[in-house]
């Protein structure tokens, strides 16, 4: 597997795992505002009182699957906007490098420049252990 699919999987990786932690979290606290809601409704409303169990437990499980959808896909979309926003950082840095130096920055000569990075940043770390 090449370094650019082993990163890219990594990135995935790290997606599904924000998106899931933050799903999660949506799930809890909006399926707790529909128990209330629903318990609130039971106590308050006869009308509601009268409605069977299922039904109730519909409503608090609609809530709680509405959460873990709009949790996961806010923090997908926050994840997707840092990544854009500093992969656009290192391009501008590939770009102004690449051009003082005489070259056009191009995919291939931006992938280069990143490899060489990655490459002086891994020779920099091991040197200073």
């Amino acid at each position: 597997m090449s370094k650019t699919a082993r990163r890219l999987e990594g990135e995935v990786d790290q997606a599904y795992a924000i998106q899931v932690a933050a799903g999660t979290k949506a799930a809890a606290g909006y399926g707790a505002f529909g128990l209330g809601a629903v318990t609130l409704a039971h106590h308050t409303w006869p009308f509601f009182r009268h409605q069977t169990l299922p039904f109730k437990a519909f409503l608090v499980s609609v809530s709680a699957i509405f959460g873990l959808v709009i949790g996961a896909d806010d923090a997908l979309a926050y994840h997707e906007a840092e990544r854009r926003r500093s992969e656009n950082a290192i391009r501008r840095q590939a770009g102004l490098e690449l051009s003082r130096r005489g070259m056009i920055p191009t995919e291939t000569a931006i992938a280069k420049w990143r490899a060489e990075r990655m490459q002086q940043g891994a020779e920099g770390g091991s040197s200073q252990t």
